[in-house]
């Protein structure tokens, strides 16, 4: 966005917005706020601009587990269980798994338990020789997405601990089995294809992501649901026929 669209988005004058960017005006923590609600920055970001322009942050991180935030999980455990019996999960903006439905566990067949024990790191595990690799049918294809996904959020936020995890995945070597079989499409980056081997069959899927709307703390912010949409008939029976079996059995993911 240029100066002169930024300024008009903001409904002040250009001079004052370069008075700002050049330090000449100081900015109220109400302009801080209005110019960065136009800009789209995050509220992460948010908070160390207000603490740049010498103002406190506003915007809370808090934990999912504090018992302010039991109405959020609820929300976010009412989310997930609406999407049955399609597969989903929230994860936070490290890959951290924080909940999922009770379809989620049919992925998860004959992985060591040791990669299941919290906190499960969901780039590790789809990644991972001893995870989901060997099992995925387009692995190429969704190990390239996965990796292209971690770098641009490394290029938006700098976060040190993406990088480390990117540095992790781009270690682990491609499982033997990991030969693609079907020429997959990729609608842009809208949804992606997963194709993942089980003993019911392969599951053929289209992920996609979605995240809370207007969030007024960073955590929820940062939060997003994987969502795993069946791409055929078979598919879609398959997940139909597991959520009928699980009746009303929790999930071992669902707190």
């Amino acid at each position: 966005m240029s100066q002169l669209d930024l300024a008009l988005e903001a409904d002040i004058s250009t001079r004052h917005l370069s008075f700002v960017e050049t330090g000449r005006a100081q900015p109220s923590r109400e302009m801080v706020l209005h110019l960065a609600e136009r800009l789209d920055i995050p509220l992460r970001d948010q908070n160390q601009l207000l603490l740049a322009a010498g103002y406190a942050p506003i915007f809370a991180e808090r934990d999912l587990g504090e018992p302010e935030m039991l109405a959020a999980r609820r929300a976010i455990d009412l989310v997930l269980s609406g999407h049955e019996p399609v597969p989903a999960l929230a994860v936070d903006r490290h890959w951290t798994l924080i909940a999922a439905n009770q379809v989620v566990p049919l992925f998860l067949e004959g992985i060591p338990e040791e990669m299941l024990e919290p906190p499960v790191n969901v780039a590790r595990l789809s990644l991972h020789p001893d995870g989901l690799a060997s099992r995925i049918v387009n692995y190429h294809q969704w190990r390239a997405h996965f990796v292209d996904r971690l770098r641009r959020q490394i290029e938006a936020s700098a976060d040190a601990a993406l990088v480390a995890l990117l540095e992790e995945v781009n270690a682990y070597p491609f499982p033997d089995t990991a030969v693609e079989t079907v020429a997959e499409e990729d609608l842009g980056g809208v949804a992606i294809p997963f194709r993942l081997q089980t003993d019911h069959g392969i599951l053929s899927t289209y992920t996609t992501t979605t995240i809370f709307g207007t969030p007024v703390d960073i955590t929820l912010q940062e939060l997003a649901i994987e969502s795993f949409f069946p791409a055929d008939t078979q598919t879609a029976d398959i997940l139909r026929n597991y959520a009928h079996s699980l009746a009303e059995a929790p999930s071992a993911f669902a707190d």
